[in-house]
């Protein structure tokens, strides 16, 4: 038996990476959903104050994570300005880790789609949210759960096929 063991542990090791590679890297799953979105208080960048999502309680909404940095988030910008334009979709941009003024200019070079814009300049707001990098996107009902989690670039086939419904249930 002791003859075999390099070629059970060879064989058990062959099926593990098999069954890796079936899955989705995009889908890793989130311990928030199901939770209450983490409550902050942070400096607007499109306007005066500070906001908190305790304000949109009552309103399902997406919280997208994003900086001025990020390369992923200029090929999501655009889908981002066309849901804003072509649905009833409540936007809270947070931007993670960014100058303000880089985040400010930003939206004046790209467009701002977002209802509020917010600045989570040391990343602690993105911590407690599990951000594992940006752009992330959040589905947050009107009970202020988190009912969805989604790691990447939105696209506008995962807006259509995944994140709306996924917000029109949080609407409910």
């Amino acid at each position: 038996m002791k003859r075999y063991a390099p070629l059970i542990i060879f064989a058990a090791l062959v099926v593990l990476l098999a069954v890796g590679l079936t899955l989705n890297p995009r889908e890793i799953p989130s311990v928030m959903i199901g939770k209450p979105a983490p409550n902050f208080k942070l400096d607007r960048l499109d306007a005066p104050g500070q906001f908190s999502p305790s304000e949109l309680k009552g309103q399902a909404y997406l919280l997208n994570i994003w900086a001025s940095w990020c390369g992923a988030c200029i090929q999501e910008h655009p889908v981002l300005n066309d849901i804003a334009k072509s649905y009833k979709v409540k936007l809270v941009g947070l931007a993670y880790k960014d100058r303000d003024e880089d985040a400010k200019t930003w939206l004046q070079t790209r467009g701002n789609p977002y209802a509020v814009v917010v600045a989570d300049r040391d990343g602690r707001v993105g911590i407690d949210y599990g951000v594992y990098g940006v752009p992330e996107t959040f589905v947050i009902d009107k009970a202020g759960i988190i009912t969805y989690k989604h790691i990447g670039p939105i696209t506008p086939e995962v807006f259509k096929n995944t994140i709306l419904p996924e917000l029109q249930k949080a609407q409910r």
